[in-house]
């Protein structure tokens, strides 16, 4: 005995809330544009581009989902983005074979 309904998911509902997969996703698409796009010597203008379009993707989720960000979410959203800034930092700033 398991119940019937045990491993029926529920429709459209995948269990891991938006801010998490927005994060997720933020971190992802910095990390791989870091290595790809910011050479020794400069950053690449599609570096920047690609940038600007991860912001209007998080405005865009964001102001969809704007119910689900309270205070707490939105400190951990701001968090998320000051900890980008620094992973930015220190990748760029470590030695390459150039």
């Amino acid at each position: 005995m398991l119940p019937e309904n045990l491993y029926k998911r529920r429709r459209a509902h995948d269990n891991t809330p938006p801010q998490l997969l927005l994060i997720v996703t933020n971190c992802v698409v910095l990390a791989v544009l870091v290595s790809l796009f910011a050479n020794c010597d400069r950053i690449s203008n599609f570096f920047w581009g690609a940038l600007g379009v991860l912001a209007l993707y998080n405005a865009y989720t964001i102001r969809r989902n704007r119910e689900l960000y309270n205070r707490l979410n939105t400190i951990v959203y701001v968090v998320s983005i000051i900890g980008m800034v620094v992973m930015f930092y220190f990748i760029n700033k470590q030695p390459h074979n150039c």
